[in-house]
């Protein structure tokens, strides 16, 4: 059953049409991904789904009782007067549990005190609800939310006022996910989060009891959430079954079928006007008649809608068509009809970026070494780095929270800032190309043309067929460069790197900003090109695809990783791994440690006993714990994999919970250690 239905929605503003005919279907547990160029309206569509504005044209149905859930891309406005903590905010949404609590612990101080009769009945029903509501774990649920989404327990308790914008649209999302909506709307939600804040937020949408809408840029992320591909154009929707990298495999022979759909649909049309032509004025004027009345609605409804409206217009037939699509004009002449028909257009693909990266000539085999390198400004290290070697045509990718120096790091590379100790080597024969994540060497009062003819001479008729390559098209090239978008002055300043035909490129966050179509461009140009990459990036889906060395800041130290972005994962997993048996060792050396400084100590044999058997006690409830936290996390493997979504649900809430008590347990046992 669908939760939420649109026919042919439209949005216009004046005489600019937005996008129109958006004819969609969204399941009750549907997990889709809106993707399409920056501008073509997605945020505007979803403001229409949530309510927050109305469309055009165009109905909208949603099931009744059905909870929506909004994320907004930017929220610097949000929480405007309130001055309570972040942790208290997210407390806000169990408010009505928090009163039923209070109420069972009115009651069961009544019943301990024998002051009033209580109906034992009534309170075990009061409590069963409570339980089934999640009385009994909401504040552990905020804590993994909070966690989850990079707040430890000093930031949570922030006063929302003192919140950066990012950080308001974290505790935006941790609201929602803890308000659990029937529909999940999100738009960008990976913007302000970290590597780790993306990936725990994926296990949780894998795992969510609802339906799921989410635009994002992300496409690793798209990978691993979704199973449906909304592509938007100005023309409507297009729908794709699978994720993000199912979408890149079916839309070619997708719009393949369009064009033959078309040019079918073309060819019956003529023939069949050409029918009534001949027949008009002869003896089969009446089925002329007929044909012409016919065919005037399936053009008049192609033209409102789409070929897809021929299957409404079958179905539903012309008067509920008419209404639903808002159809008043149909030809009603022979000559009408054919300039319909004409009129008609084929299906247009989304404009897409033409880039091409030459290398001028061919670089040495070695084309970066470093030793016992140190990054930062005097009085104020950054990091330190294991040694590097980079050859020729091999990808590297630095990979690092923000703020830890990576960008720092090329502008060593460069020789714009020097390294606090040890040496960089750059090859021979190297030409460096850079591409920086401000665009800082754009002039801003320059136009669009005038940039990058100041990189290079050439003809003005020239310039401006190099820039529709990169979708500066008529007057798009006198824009300033103030003006421009940030996608905008990424492809401008991708149009000018092509240019200078360097062989090692240093790209700082190269994706951001683009769309889709723009990341795939540029993936595929690095894929072809002949050089070297060191690219610094936050886009898993192009690591993934590029990288050949993966470079890991971490703790102020940069580790290099030979090989590729999977082995680099399979490499932190074993790392985490061993780090939990590490502290299972060192929960044994402590348990010897205690016990022969217990037998110099001066405790009574008694005492000791009764202190070993207290820790041991709380040793073998942490070892039944752990045993259980084994057993949880076969049954969600087992789950996931028959896609039991309740299962999955319940389990997860146990297995946080006994984390939780494990982790309780193993303070007590550092305490009880130690005394």
């Amino acid at each position: 059953m669908a939760m939420v239905t649109t026919t042919n929605v439209s949005q216009s503003f004046g005489d600019f049409d937005l996008f129109t005919g958006i004819s969609v279907s969204l399941p009750k547990d549907g997990k889709v991904g809106l993707v399409g160029p920056n501008g073509i309206g997605k945020t505007t569509f979803l403001h229409i789904l949530a309510g927050f504005m109305s469309p055009s044209a165009g109905r909208i149905h949603i099931a009744k009782g059905t909870r929506l859930g909004y994320l907004r891309q930017e929220s610097a406005k949000a929480f405007s007067g309130r001055t309570h903590s972040v942790y208290d905010e997210l407390l806000l949404v169990f408010k009505d549990l928090q009163q039923e609590e209070a109420r069972l612990r009115q009651i069961e101080e009544a019943m301990a005190d024998g002051l009033a009769a209580v109906d034992m009945a009534e309170y075990s029903r009061a409590q069963e609800r409570f339980e089934q509501a999640g009385g009994y774990d909401y504040t552990q649920r905020i804590k993994q939310v909070l966690t989850g989404l990079g707040f430890d327990e000093q930031s949570s308790q922030l006063p929302l006022p003192h919140l950066s914008g990012g950080q308001k649209t974290r505790v935006l999302l941790g609201r929602l996910l803890l308000e659990k909506p029937d529909l999940l709307i999100l738009d960008e939600p990976t913007n302000h989060l970290d590597i780790e804040a993306i990936e725990w937020l994926e296990g949780v949408l894998k795992v969510w009891q609802g339906a799921v809408l989410l635009v994002s840029h992300d496409r690793y992320f798209l990978d691993r959430t979704v199973n449906t591909i909304w592509e938007m154009s100005r023309n409507g929707i297009d729908t794709y079954r699978g994720h993000y990298t199912a979408y890149t495999q079916q839309r070619e022979a997708h719009w393949e079928r369009r064009q033959i759909e078309f040019e079918d649909m073309m060819a019956r049309l003529l023939k069949e006007l050409d029918y009534i032509r001949r027949n008009m004025a002869g003896q089969r004027t009446q089925m002329a008649q007929g044909k012409l009345s016919r065919l005037s609605r399936e053009v008049a409804a192609i033209h409102a809608g789409g070929l897809g409206v021929l299957a409404d217009l079958k179905s539903k037939g012309w008067m509920q068509t008419k209404e639903i699509y808002g159809l008043d004009i149909v030809a009603s002449t022979v000559g009408e009809l054919h300039e319909q028909i004409k009129s008609l257009r084929p299906p247009s693909r989304m404009p897409q970026v033409h880039m091409h990266l030459q290398a001028s000539h061919r670089s040495g085999e070695l084309v970066l070494r470093t030793h016992d390198l140190e990054i930062g400004y005097p009085g104020a290290p950054l990091f330190s780095s294991d040694n590097i070697e980079l050859r020729r045509q091999e990808c590297a990718a630095l990979i690092g929270a923000n703020g830890t120096g990576k960008t720092t790091f090329l502008k060593t590379i460069l020789e714009r800032i020097p390294p606090l100790s040890g040496s960089v080597t750059l090859g021979a024969s190297l030409e460096v190309g850079y591409f920086s994540q401000a665009h800082e060497g754009l002039n801003p009062e320059n136009t669009v043309l005038d940039e990058l003819l100041s990189h290079q001479d050439m003809l003005i008729s020239e310039a401006r067929n190099y820039l529709a390559q990169y979708l500066f098209r008529g007057d798009d090239v006198y824009k300033r460069v103030s003006t421009l978008s940030g996608g905008e002055r990424g492809r401008l300043a991708l149009s000018i790197l092509a240019l200078q035909k360097a062989n090692f490129l240093l790209l700082d966050e190269p994706t951001n900003h683009l769309d889709i179509l723009s990341q795939e461009t540029l993936q595929a140009a690095l894929e072809r090109f002949q050089g070297t990459i060191l690219m610094v990036t936050h886009d898993r889906y192009l690591v993934d695809r590029l990288a050949t060395q993966v470079w890991e800041l971490d703790d102020s130290c940069m580790h290099i990783h030979e090989g590729n972005y999977q082995e680099y994962l399979a490499w932190r997993e074993r790392k985490t791994a061993v780090l939990k048996e590490k502290a299972a060792m060192a929960r044994a050396e402590a348990k010897e440690a205690r016990r022969l400084k217990n037998n110099h100590n001066g405790l009574s044999k008694n005492e000791q006993r009764k202190r070993a058997e207290a820790l041991a006690a709380v040793e073998a409830e942490i070892e039944q714990l752990e045993k259980k936290l084994a057993n949880l996390s076969k049954e969600m493997e087992w789950a996931t994999q028959t896609e039991s979504v309740d299962k999955i649900q319940t389990i997860s809430i146990e297995y946080a919970s006994t984390e939780q008590t494990i982790e309780t347990l193993m303070e007590k046992w550092e305490t009880m250690a130690h005394e």
